[in-house]
C-alpha cells in the first residue's frame, strides 16, 4: 500500500491546545486579570471572595448611570510632583549616617508606677539580660507610633528606628468601606441584572444580582473542610432574587466601595467581619486560610485548629496572616468576640429602621491594634490618654501580656519629633529618594501609571561596572517596595531599572522585589524585567493614597509642576501684540499700548528682547510701554490701549 502523506506532512508535529508554551500564556492571563483589577477597584474592600463577574458587573454599574458600558477614565492619581516653592529637600545623608549606627530604642518619659509593677518590671528586665547572655541573637526592634489629634490621626510602623509604614486618616471623614447597613431595595433592573438599594445616602446603593448569588473563595484563600458541618440551606440562584428581594423589601448589605462621580456606593450581600486573626464570614459556612502563610507545616496545624474551632452553623472563618504561630486559645477568644460582635449587629437590624448603618468600619486606631499588632511588635505608643486606654482595653479581651505593650507619650516634644519620624516622611514623600549606595531613585505619579526610575546618582562604580549596577539597582528594589507601602500607591505601576547585561541579574532584582512585596498587605503582581529593561507591576490598595489624602493640586501650576519660561511668555506677548498692532488702520498718530506682566517676564522683555520691541514698534508705528503687576500669574499678561483704557488682550487670567 503506498504512502499519501507527503514529506512536509510527516513532518508535522502535534501542537498542544494552549500553544507550545501553555506557562507563559497563563502568566499573561494573570497580568490581564491583575491590570483590570486595578484599573477599576482603586478605593475598593478586600478581596475576599472571587470576582469572575467583575467585568459584567462594571458595564452594568457604568450603564446604570448613563455612562458607556466601557465607562470613562477617571483620575485616580494627581500628575508628577513638583518642586516649586516648598519642596523638601532629601534627607538622605542623616538617614544613612544613623542607619549605621546600633539602633537603640527611644526612651520615653513613663507615669509613675506602684511598688508591685516596679518590682515586676525589674525582674521582667533582669530575665531579658539573662536571656541575651545565654543565647543572644539579633533582634529588629518594631514599634508603633500613634500621633492621635482632633482632626487627623496618624499611624508609624518602625524597625531599627527606620519608617516602614505609614497610615493617616481625617477624623473628620466617614468611614463607608467595610460599613454594614439595613437597606431597602427600591427597584430592580433584569436588564442589568441589578438592584438600586436605599441606604440612607443621595445616591441608591448598586448591587448586582452576582454579589447577592454566594461567592466563592478568591485564589488567595484556600477552602479547609469542617468535619461534621450541616449543608448549607439551598443556594439561591439569580432567577430566585425577583422573588426573595422584591421592590420595598429589606436587605443587608456591606459597601464594597465607596461613591464616585456619578455613582452611587456599591454594596454586597456577601459580609465580612474582620478580626485580629480570624474573619467571621455570617452568612457564608465556608471556612479557609490564607494562602500567605507559606509554611507547610503551619498550614497543617492552623487546619487542625480551624477545625477544632467551634463555628455556628451557617457560618465561615478565614484565619489571617496574622495567626501564623499561635495558640489555639487566641483563635478561641477571636471568634467568641466576633460572634459577640455579630449579634450585636443582628440586634441592631432588628430594632433600627430601614437605611440605616448597623455597623461602622472600625477607626484607624482600632484597625491598628487589629492589623498590626503582631508578636514582634515592642510597644505601641500613644500621645493621646483616652486613645491608649481605648487601645488597652481592646487588646486586653485577648491578651493580657499584649494590653501591657501600649504605653503612653507625655513628653512635650511631638511625638512623630520625638521618635525622628517627622524627618523620614520629609524625605519619603520627596520626588527624589536617595540611596545610601549613593544612587536615587525618581517617583512620578500621573494619571495613568506610577513611573519610577533608578538612577545611579554620585555613585560612579569603580572597577566593577556590572556588580556595582546591581548593588545599586538591589538596594532600589528593596526602598521602592517600601516606598509602596509608605505612600500607599496603587494601580499601573513601572520601574526603570539601571540596564543590566546579565540575565543572572535581572532575575535577582526580580525575586528581590518579589520576596519586598511579600510583606505588603494590598495584592500585588509582578512582571520579570523585559527586553526594554522595564518591570510592570500592579499593586491594588483599598484606600485613598497618602499623597491625595495629604496633598493638594498646586494652585499656581495646577498640578502641572511646571510653569511657562520666560522666553515662552516674551514669545507669547510678541505675537499678540503684532496681532494687534497688524488690525490696526494705519495714521500719522502713534498706537500707544500698555503691557502688564508679571516682574520675571518684564526682566525679560527689557535686556535679552528688548531689541525686537523697539523694531517691531518702528515697524508698526506703535508705542510700547511696559509694567510690573506682583499680583499676577507668571503666565498671565494684559494688553491695555492707553488711550481709551480699553483691554485689547488678558491671557492667562
Amino acid at each position: 500500500m503506498s504512502n499519501n502523506f507527503s514529506r512536509r506532512r510527516r513532518g508535522m508535529r502535534f501542537k498542544p491546545k494552549g500553544g507550545l508554551n501553555p506557562a507563559q500564556q497563563k502568566t499573561d492571563r494573570d497580568a490581564v486579570e491583575a491590570r483590570q483589577e486595578v484599573v477599576s477597584e482603586q478605593g475598593g474592600q478586600e478581596r475576599l471572595f472571587e470576582k469572575r463577574h467583575q467585568s459584567e458587573i462594571e458595564r452594568a454599574e457604568n450603564i446604570a448611570v448613563g455612562l458607556p458600558p466601557e465607562g470613562k477614565p477617571e483620575a485616580t492619581a494627581a500628575p508628577a510632583e513638583h518642586v516649586h516653592p516648598h519642596e523638601h529637600k532629601a534627607e538622605s545623608a542623616t538617614v544613612a549616617a544613623a542607619a549605621e549606627e546600633k539602633f537603640e530604642p527611644v526612651k520615653i518619659q513613663e507615669p509613675p508606677k506602684g511598688l508591685i509593677d516596679t518590682i515586676k518590671d525589674a525582674a521582667s528586665n533582669l530575665v531579658k539580660k539573662v536571656q541575651k547572655l545565654i543565647r543572644p541573637e539579633k533582634k529588629i526592634h518594631k514599634e508603633v507610633i500613634i500621633n492621635a489629634e482632633t482632626l487627623e490621626t496618624r499611624v508609624a510602623v518602625t524597625e531599627d528606628g527606620k519608617l516602614e509604614e505609614f497610615n493617616i486618616e481625617r477624623t473628620t471623614e466617614e468611614r463607608l468601606v467595610g460599613s454594614i447597613f439595613k437597606g431597602r431595595v427600591r427597584n430592580l433592573q433584569d436588564d442589568l441584572k441589578a438592584a438600586f438599594v436605599d441606604i440612607g445616602f443621595e445616591k441608591n446603593a448598586f448591587l448586582h444580582y452576582w454579589d447577592i448569588v454566594p461567592n466563592q473563595f478568591d485564589s488567595g484563600v484556600e477552602i479547609v473542610e469542617r468535619e461534621g458541618r450541616r449543608p448549607q440551606k439551598p443556594k439561591i440562584t439569580q432567577k430566585d432574587i425577583p422573588r426573595l428581594y422584591p421592590p420595598g423589601s429589606e436587605i443587608i448589605v456591606q459597601v464594597t466601595k465607596g461613591p464616585i462621580g456619578t455613582k452611587g456606593p456599591r454594596v454586597t450581600t456577601n459580609l465580612v467581619l474582620p478580626g485580629r486573626f480570624l474573619v467571621l464570614l455570617p452568612n457564608s459556612d465556608q471556612s479557609g486560610i490564607s494562602r500567605k502563610i507559606e509554611n507547610q507545616e503551619e498550614r497543617k496545624r492552623l487546619k487542625k485548629i480551624l477545625r477544632e474551632l467551634h463555628i455556628p452553623d451557617g457560618m465561615g472563618v478565614i484565619m489571617r496572616t496574622a495567626g501564623e504561630g499561635q495558640q489555639l486559645r487566641y483563635f478561641v477568644r477571636d471568634l467568641a468576640l466576633l460572634v459577640e460582635e455579630w449579634n450585636s449587629v443582628q440586634e441592631k437590624i432588628k430594632k433600627q429602621p430601614p437605611a440605616t448603618c448597623v455597623f461602622e468600619e472600625p477607626d484607624l486606631i482600632e484597625r491598628t491594634v487589629r492589623d498590626f499588632l503582631t508578636e514582634d511588635v515592642e510597644r505601641i505608643v500613644v500621645d493621646n490618654p483616652k486613645a491608649c486606654e481605648r487601645m488597652r482595653e481592646m487588646i486586653s479581651k485577648i491578651s493580657q501580656r499584649s494590653a501591657k505593650k501600649i504605653m503612653p507619650y507625655i513628653e512635650a516634644q511631638p511625638i512623630f519629633d520625638r521618635f525622628g519620624i517627622s524627618k523620614q516622611l520629609e524625605n519619603a514623600f520627596s520626588r527624589q529618594v536617595n540611596l545610601k549606595s549613593g544612587g536615587a531613585i525618581v517617583i512620578d505619579e500621573t494619571e495613568a501609571l506610577v513611573a519610577i526610575d533608578v538612577n545611579t546618582g554620585r555613585h560612579k562604580g569603580g572597577k566593577d561596572q556590572e556588580a556595582s549596577i546591581l548593588k545599586v539597582n538591589l538596594e532600589a528594589a528593596e526602598e521602592i517596595c517600601r516606598q509602596l507601602r509608605l505612600r500607599n500607591m496603587g494601580g499601573l505601576i513601572v520601574l526603570d531599572f539601571i540596564d543590566m547585561k546579565s540575565g543572572r541579574d535581572r532575575q535577582q532584582v526580580h525575586n528581590r522585589m518579589r520576596d519586598g512585596l511579600r510583606r505588603d498587605k494590598a495584592k500585588t503582581h509582578i512582571l520579570p524585567i523585559s527586553q526594554l529593561g522595564l518591570m510592570e507591576m500592579t499593586r491594588q490598595r483599598h484606600s485613598e493614597s497618602v499623597r491625595s489624602a495629604v496633598y493638594d493640586d498646586c494652585p499656581y501650576c495646577k498640578g502641572r509642576g511646571k510653569v511657562k519660561s520666560t522666553v515662552t511668555m516674551s514669545v507669547e506677548i510678541q505675537r499678540k501684540l503684532q496681532e494687534i498692532l497688524k488690525k490696526r488702520t494705519r495714521d500719522e498718530s502713534d498706537f500707544q499700548l500698555r503691557i502688564v506682566v508679571h516682574p520675571t517676564v518684564l526682566e525679560r522683555l527689557r535686556t535679552e528682547d528688548e531689541k525686537h520691541l523697539i523694531e517691531m514698534e518702528k515697524r508698526y508705528f506703535g508705542k510700547l510701554s511696559f509694567r510690573a503687576d506682583t499680583g499676577m500669574h507668571a503666565e498671565q499678561f494684559k494688553i491695555v490701549n492707553v488711550e481709551n483704557g480699553e483691554e485689547l488682550a488678558s491671557v492667562g487670567a
